[in-house]
């Protein structure tokens, strides 16, 4: 039985290395010098996950380029630029799919976490896309809104499974991030 479970791990571990973030172009609002880019830069460089960071002073960018089979915490990327006083206008996030599955309005897993895919067509990703993160602390208000309104499921307003599924033990407040293509 033991080693029916380390099985399983080995397998899980090996599906969890394919399925990974690439890169992420962050756009950020509210910095109107360099110093203030400057500490933004800062803080997105204590990210554990982070590699490397590109500028794009003009459009207020930064790319960030993920390390190979590392986690990426999406939630931690926003919390490192409100840190530095400033905030997330918008996130794209550049993933590597095989094959996933996705409808609208409903769940997917994907490199550890629960996507939920809104305003989108039923498709089938393949290779590197681009998905964007439509979460409240990644969105205007205006776009929150319009997308707010396309979704039915609960766990738009408070960003937790429990509110969509009402499943069992841990996974109950499992956090759920919105995406768009």
């Amino acid at each position: 039985m033991k080693t029916f479970f380390i099985f399983l791990s080995v397998i899980a571990l090996s599906f969890s290395a394919q399925a990974q973030y690439k890169k992420a172009v962050l756009q950020a609002s509210g910095l109107t010098c360099a110093m203030c880019s400057r500490a933004t830069l800062k803080a997105l460089e204590t990210l554990p996950f982070v590699d490397k960071i590109d500028t794009d002073l003009n459009a207020t960018s930064f790319i960030l380029h993920f390390k190979p089979n590392t986690a990426v915490n999406i939630d931690a990327i926003g919390k490192k630029v409100e840190d530095a006083g400033f905030f997330v206008a918008k996130l794209v996030m550049t993933a590597d799919f095989d094959k996933l599955k996705v409808t609208n309005d409903a769940h997917v897993n994907y490199a550890g976490q629960t996507l939920h895919f809104v305003n989108v067509k039923d498709q089938v990703l393949q290779g590197e896309k681009d998905i964007t993160i439509v979460d409240k602390a990644f969105v205007s208000a205006k776009q929150y809104k319009k997308y707010s309104e396309q979704v039915k499921m609960a766990c738009y307003k408070t960003g937790t499974m429990a509110d969509c599924c009402k499943p069992s033990g841990s996974a109950a407040s499992k956090r759920v991030i919105h995406v768009t293509i």
